[in-house]
């Protein structure tokens, strides 16, 4: 038999994409969620914050009772209790009173704004001097910013990170529903090879393609299932191919793919799966060229050369993006700042950022939010920093973005 017409990487490519139906669902608890892929859309069932929150330690008030404050003339305030975090708030904030109140406590009624603990005196205990006004809702989280009730908070497809985790968490989905982890099955054949405990004949290797494709189904997120070697034997290789098709959603066979007296592999495929089962043999790449791709009970049936170089190639180019959901892969990237971003003054300022390409360039845009809110995390594609003594970097920098 000779080869197919040999296509492109990329039919080749667009080929399995085209005919790959792994779309089992499960459902699973949320701690064993990250790294896996959202099935369905989830929306939120609550917003989150719950309620009106101080993002600092200070003195809640009527932002209008400090409008007329200034270092020289304090607005005076008489302190009427305290909101520690995790307590109801008391009554109504009257005009004229202040409430001491701990980062993350819950504003009390009629209050609108937290003065910084720094911008105040306190005198007996009694009262509070406010040297700086604070307009309606400074310092302050309000309600639903991070989230509102109804609101699409992942799409389906979504890779699940830890702050997506930690999300779903503050919205007390604890079952999460993911695409089930692809099962694939491998079988190595030839008369050649033997298992890596075995010393080697003359004329005999040990066998690597398993243990290689293994892990590399593993390490892709895939349920490896090693069939064993397959001496090159028309029945024994028919029997595997139809054993694992019943087990697995993805089938891939090693050896056997080249034109040969004693390659098999597509013989086999077209008398499992018909005349039509052949999708293509032979891609234009080195190495990896005698690659077979057939389906089969609309399940993929692989054939990966024998060499190992050659299958590590072509499972990386058709295989690895069958199972991954694709992302970026290096740990950080050099983009330029999309706009001007801000720092506070004499500390290490991270700045999250999604992460575009443009004009053949990639460009760092940060995330909007306040700094409590872990939504900006879950936008974000990483995160840069801008060091201590700067007070910002402008629009055009070059960045060195962590990615998540």
């Amino acid at each position: 038999m000779e080869f197919r017409q040999v296509i492109s990487v990329e039919e080749a490519k667009a080929m399995v994409r085209k005919h790959w139906f792994n779309k089992d669902i499960e459902e699973v608890c949320l701690i064993d969620a990250a790294g896996r892929t959202l099935a369905e859309r989830l929306f939120a069932a609550e917003d989150v914050p719950g309620f009106d929150r101080s993002s600092m330690d200070g003195f809640a008030v009527r932002a209008a009772d400090t409008f007329m404050s200034s270092e020289t003339s304090p607005s005076c305030l008489e302190i009427c209790g305290e909101v520690l975090v995790g307590k109801e708030a008391p009554g109504k904030l009257v005009p004229g009173k202040a409430v001491k109140i701990s980062t993350g406590a819950m504003l009390p009624p009629a209050a609108d704004a937290v003065v910084k603990v720094e911008q105040t005196e306190v005198v007996e205990d009694r009262r509070v001097y406010i040297y700086k006004p604070v307009a309606p809702f400074e310092n302050v989280i309000r309600r639903g910013e991070d989230i509102s009730k109804g609101e699409e908070i992942l799409p389906r497809g979504h890779l699940l990170r830890p702050q997506d985790i930690g999300f779903l968490a503050s919205q007390g989905i604890l079952r999460v529903p993911v695409f089930a982890l692809p099962r694939v099955g491998v079988v190595t054949t030839g008369n050649e090879v033997v298992p890596p405990e075995e010393k080697p004949l003359p004329g005999q290797v040990r066998d690597i393609n398993s243990y290689t494709l293994f892990t590399l189904i593993k390490n892709n997120g895939g349920l490896p299932e090693l069939y064993g070697i397959v001496p090159d034997d028309r029945v024994l290789l028919r029997k595997a191919v139809l054993d694992l098709l019943e087990t697995s959603d993805l089938v891939l066979l090693s050896g056997g793919s080249s034109v040969g007296m004693q390659d098999l592999t597509v013989n086999v495929l077209e008398e499992v799966g018909g005349s039509g089962a052949i999708l293509f043999h032979g891609i234009s790449v080195s190495p990896g060229k005698p690659t077979v791709c057939s389906l089969i009970k609309d399940k993929l049936v692989i054939g990966l050369p024998g060499h190992p170089v050659s299958a590590i190639t072509v499972f990386n180019i058709l295989v690895s993006p069958l199972l991954r959901t694709p992302k970026i892969k290096e740990r950080s990237v050099k983009a330029f700042l999309s706009e001007n971003s801000p720092a506070s003054f004499g500390r290490d300022t991270y700045v999250r950022v999604r992460v575009y390409q443009k004009n053949d360039c990639l460009w760092a845009e940060p995330v909007k939010g306040k700094s409590g809110t872990i939504s900006t995390l879950v936008r974000a594609d990483g995160e840069f920093i801008i060091p201590a003594g700067k007070e910002g970097f402008p629009a055009g920098t070059p960045v060195e973005v962590q990615l998540f």
